[in-house]
């Protein structure tokens, strides 16, 4: 077939084409300009051309090409303009399809939960920074440099070196330092926040985690109502009927100090694997406030006294809703988090 012919078929075919989708577009453009192409093959033959009939071939291939490709062009703007002439038909007053809503998260319910019983009982919220000085974190509390002490938590420095090294807060007692650096007395807070330690990744452990600790200081203040204090917040948090027990403990910055044990809601003091068979699951530590921190904040520990405490959130939230694996806390597992839906 001569060239003439064959340039005149592939234009009749041009024109005769109708798309109703990208798919076909794209199969004409393939079979008309593609490496094996009916346009392209032309080009190849065109070398055959006689040398006085390749100027006018050339000119008429060059036209045949644009006239393909402008044919391409065409069609798809067509299909585009009918695809938006179809979504602005769309019926706005359909009812729209469900959205799944959020959840709050379990360590942000449990947080807001001891935050709202504190408050009841007369406590304030204070919070500070989570990059702070050795003298916050460690000095104001009683740990001395070469203390043995500072090896219970390890740390994350962020500027080592130097007489006040800068690094993360290992627990929010910084924050009651600065309170009672600022505050003026007596001082009844807590302090939520989130902590950090170099510690390995476990069901039972996290390099970060959340604390909520308290501190109250006032003339006359004692052991007896630290004591108090604690039961009563157990009751709210886990129910009326929660008791709980005191072992002596050892922390830098009270003396006496005590580990605080929860009876088991589980069980209720029967024994299970939640609480190891004793009935009893431990939720914080707590003590008096040693002399030595007060006189280190400015307070007169002849005239004043004061207890603190502190609890990991993680710690409680495992309790109240029996998670068996920290890890799921930072995880954010839809299907972990849409178990919270519920709750209120």
């Amino acid at each position: 077939m001569a060239i003439n012919d064959k340039i005149e078929q592939i234009m009749s075919t041009l024109n005769e084409f109708k798309a109703t989708k990208e798919q076909d577009i794209e199969e004409l453009r393939v079979k008309m300009l593609g490496k094996k192409g009916e346009v392209t093959q032309l080009f190849d033959e065109f070398r055959n051309v006689l040398p006085e009939q390749k100027k006018e071939f050339g000119q008429r291939l060059n036209a045949l090409k644009n006239a393909v490709q402008e044919r391409i062009d065409s069609l798809r703007e067509s299909l585009a303009d009918s695809a938006a002439g179809s979504a602005s038909s769309f019926d706005l007053t359909k009812p729209g399809d469900k959205m799944d809503l959020g959840a709050r998260h379990p360590i942000s319910i449990t947080r807001e939960e001891i935050i709202s019983i504190f408050k009841k009982f007369g406590y304030s919220v204070a919070e500070g920074p989570e990059i702070e000085d050795d003298w916050h974190v460690f000095g104001a509390l009683n740990f001395p440099p070469e203390h043995p002490a500072r090896d219970m938590q390890d740390t994350f420095f962020v500027c080592p070196g130097g007489d006040n090294p800068v690094l993360l807060r290992t627990h929010t007692s910084s924050v009651q330092v600065r309170t009672m650096e600022k505050m003026p007395l007596p001082i009844r807070v807590i302090c939520p926040g989130r902590v950090f330690r170099n510690e390995a990744i476990s069901a039972r452990a996290h390099c970060i985690f959340h604390q909520v600790e308290g501190l109250y200081i006032d003339k006359n203040v004692s052991f007896a109502d630290l004591k108090q204090a604690i039961l009563l917040f157990a009751q709210e948090m886990f129910g009326p009927e929660t008791k709980i027990r005191l072992r002596p403990s050892y922390f830098p910055f009270t003396e006496p100090s005590a580990e605080v044990d929860v009876s088991c809601n589980i069980c209720h003091g029967k024994g299970c694997n939640i609480c190891k068979g004793t009935g009893w699951l431990e939720i914080l530590g707590c003590g008096m406030v040693d002399p030595n921190v007060l006189e280190a904040n400015g307070i007169d520990s002849k005239e004043y006294t004061g207890f603190a405490f502190g609890m990991g959130i993680e710690r409680i939230a495992m309790l109240k809703w029996q998670v068996k694996d920290l890890r799921h806390y930072f995880e954010n597992d839809v299907r972990f988090l849409k178990e919270f839906e519920t709750v209120i």
